[in-house]
C-alpha cells in the first residue's frame, strides 16, 4: 500500500529543532517532503512575496526525506511545493513544530498557522503544530505520541474542505500531559506599546513590547486547556464571514 505523501514546512525556518522533530516524527508515517523558508519567518501571518524574486533548492539535513529551502514566506513554500515540487498533491501539510503557542489570538499573526491554512485553501487536510516553549533547546519528543496520533487519525478521517487544525501543546513531560481537548479559540489579545529609544545618532527607533491578556476563562477555550495541561485543537477556517450579521447588516445598509 504506497504511502501517504507528507508535506512539512514551518515559519522558523528549515534548520529549526522544531522542524526537524517533526519531520522525524513524520517519516514514520509516511513519505516526506520538506519545503521550508532560508530563514527564521515568525509572525508573517499569510504574507506572500510579490515584489521580488523567489528561489529554491535542495539540502541535504538529516534523514531519507527530501528537503527543500525556500527564499520566500511560509506561504510561499506551500505554493511552491504544489506547484513546482511536489510529484504529486500531497495526502497532509503539517507546520511546524512551532517553537511558541499559536493560541487564541496568534493565530493570525502565525507563520505557521498561515502555511496550514495555505494548504486548507487548496482542499488539503493540513494542521499546525506548536510547542508552548520559545527555546532552542524544546524537548518536542515528549509530544510525539499525540503529534502522530493526531496526524493518522486526520488521515484517516479527513476534515471537512476548507478546515485545518491549529494544535498547540504545552510545556510538559509526556507523563504530565492529560490528554487533547477540542476548544474554541479564546477571546484574548495583546496589550502592546512601543518602547521609544535614541540611537547614537538621535534617530528614534521603537522596540515593540507588551503583555497577553486573555479575558476568556470559559472552559471551552484554548487557553483554558492549555493551561490546566491539555494539548489543545481548534478547528480553524478561512472564511472570515460574520454570517450572524448579515441580516442585520443589509437593513443597516438598506436604502430603500
Amino acid at each position: 500500500m504506497e504511502r501517504p505523501l507528507i508535506l512539512v514546512t514551518n515559519d522558523d525556518g528549515i534548520t529549526a529543532p522544531g522542524i526537524r522533530n517533526l519531520v522525524s516524527f513524520m517519516n514514520e508515517i509516511g513519505e516526506v517532503v520538506v519545503v521550508a523558508p532560508n530563514s527564521p519567518q515568525s509572525g508573517k501571518g499569510h504574507a506572500i512575496t510579490i515584489n521580488s524574486t523567489l528561489s529554491y533548492e535542495e539540502v541535504h539535513l538529516d534523514g531519507p526525506q527530501k528537503d527543500f529551502s525556500c527564499s520566500g514566506t511560509p506561504v510561499d513554500c506551500v505554493k511552491m511545493a504544489l506547484d513546482k515540487i511536489l510529484p504529486r498533491r500531497p495526502d497532509i501539510v503539517v507546520s511546524g513544530i512551532n517553537h511558541g503557542a499559536n493560541s487564541s489570538i496568534n493565530v493570525i499573526y502565525s507563520g505557521t498557522m498561515s502555511a496550514a491554512v495555505e494548504a486548507g485553501v487548496e482542499n488539503l487536510p493540513a494542521i499546525g503544530f506548536s510547542l508552548l516553549d520559545f527555546s532552542w533547546e524544546a524537548d518536542f519528543t515528549q509530544a510525539k505520541e499525540y503529534i502522530q496520533n493526531i496526524v493518522r487519525k486526520t488521515l484517516e478521517s479527513p476534515m471537512p474542505k476548507g478546515i485545518v487544525l491549529n494544535v498547540n501543546i504545552p510545556k510538559l513531560l509526556k507523563d504530565e500531559i492529560k490528554g487533547i481537548k477540542v476548544c474554541k479559540q479564546a477571546h484574548a489579545k495583546w496589550e502592546e506599546s512601543f518602547d521609544e529609544r535614541i540611537n547614537p545618532h538621535g534617530k528614534k527607533y521603537y522596540w515593540l513590547t507588551g503583555y497577553f491578556n486573555n479575558m476568556d476563562e470559559s472552559p471551552d477555550a484554548d487557553e483554558t486547556a492549555l493551561a490546566n495541561g491539555y494539548i489543545s485543537i481548534v478547528p480553524v477556517k478561512f472564511d472570515l464571514t460574520a454570517y450572524e450579521y448579515m441580516n442585520t447588516l443589509s437593513e443597516v445598509m438598506s436604502f430603500d
